[in-house]
């Protein structure tokens, strides 16, 4: 079958697509020259590939959840110290609204193998570094994967996990990507109802609060978080207020900014977080939320510098405990210049044709 084929009676579209799980989440993969060419709107074709709109989104390939409904889109880049772009899209599974605001540092955990997959970047003998552009928030990243023997292999053991292919991620640029600046109120930390916040724009744009200041200890599984109708209604709230506080205006239909919990590690990690995806808890923790505790780890003032003991001390580690365990990175570098290290892994779970009807388009 050839790729892109359209049927005009049907009005149906495929396109070569690739799943993957990368790190806590599923996305879908495409090449952004195959997307292109089915003429198709992009913010109508998503949403079909994946189901939506549809809780369950059980007409396309999204899981169900806001951590199951992604898409990466893939190209070459013009940019000459960059290989790859990449731009992701979030998809609501009950609206199915796109959000290209954000990005996704799970996502980004495959991008390399796919890109080595599709012919965009030619594989070394033993590991390959793909130098990646965020275009969504304009980070860069570099991405290591093991390549035996030139080839990318999904079927190397991983401790307490499925085999997998190991992925080192080294964020840069990452500081303001949505709002400009790291701090986007002008503050370390702001009110909101009463309730104290910091808003850091570092990986992830986000609304950091204390777990006790909403009345709760910080290390609830999610689902006692999520059951938590009360606490979920406050978060919203306090969400609500504090973007328009950092200039977003109304983020109803965004999944920006995300929401952190913060509470003492507990022993095992320098900081506990529950992270919002938006309005909901996640099953573990957002990449790109671990870089952003990291950095307002090491900017004075913040509710997660003054969370932490010796807060001041630049330590090159900087572990996050979450629902599903912890998530450890490397920190590196001070303010703008700051580079943060994080290990993924990625599994291809298919490749092959996805199949989407679009009412009313002519193709």
């Amino acid at each position: 079958m050839p790729p892109n084929r359209t049927d005009p009676l049907l009005m149906l579209i495929s396109i070569p697509a690739m799943m993957m799980r990368g790190g806590t989440s599923r996305g879908m993969y495409f090449v952004k020259s195959e997307l292109s060419a089915t003429g198709a709107d992009l913010d109508r074709l998503l949403p079909a590939l994946m189901g939506s709109p549809g809780r369950d989104q059980v007409d396309g390939l999204g899981g169900g959840s806001s951590t199951t409904s992604k898409v990466a889109i893939v190209s070459r880049s013009d940019h000459a110290d960059v290989d790859i772009d990449y731009l992701f899209a979030q998809v609501n599974p009950v609206s199915g609204k796109v959000d290209w605001r954000p990005t996704c540092g799970n996502v980004l955990a495959g991008i390399a193998p796919f890109a080595i997959e599709r012919g965009m970047v030619t594989a070394g003998p033993e590991q390959t570094n793909v130098r990646v552009r965020l275009v969504n928030t304009g980070a860069r990243a570099v991405c290591t994967v093991p390549t035996p023997d030139g080839s990318i292999r999904y079927d190397i053991d991983e401790p307490g996990a499925l085999p997998a292919t190991p992925v080192q991620v080294s964020f840069r640029d990452f500081v303001g990507g949505s709002t400009g600046r790291l701090l986007p109120t002008g503050s370390p930390s702001d009110f909101v109802d009463g309730t104290e916040f910091s808003a850091v724009d570092a990986g992830v744009c986000a609304v950091i609060i204390r777990a006790a200041d909403v009345g709760i200890r910080g290390d609830e599984t999610q689902s006692e978080i999520n059951a938590n109708s009360l606490l979920l209604q406050r978060i919203s709230s306090i969400r609500a207020k504090a973007a328009d506080l950092m200039g977003m205006g109304d983020v109803k239909d965004s999944v920006l900014p995300k929401v952190m919990l913060v509470s003492d590690g507990g022993g095992v990690a320098d900081i506990t977080s529950r992270y919002f995806v938006p309005d909901t808890c996640h099953p573990a923790h957002a990449v790109s939320g671990g870089v952003c505790l990291a950095i307002a780890a090491r900017t004075p003032g913040t509710i997660v510098a003054s969370q932490i003991r010796d807060a001041g001390t630049a330590s090159p580690k900087f572990t996050v405990a979450h629902p599903s365990g912890t998530i450890e990175l490397g920190v590196t570098g001070d303010g703008i210049q700051t580079n943060v290290t994080v290990g993924r892994t990625t599994r291809k779970l298919f490749d092959g044709q996805v199949f989407a009807t679009l009412h009313g388009v002519a193709c």
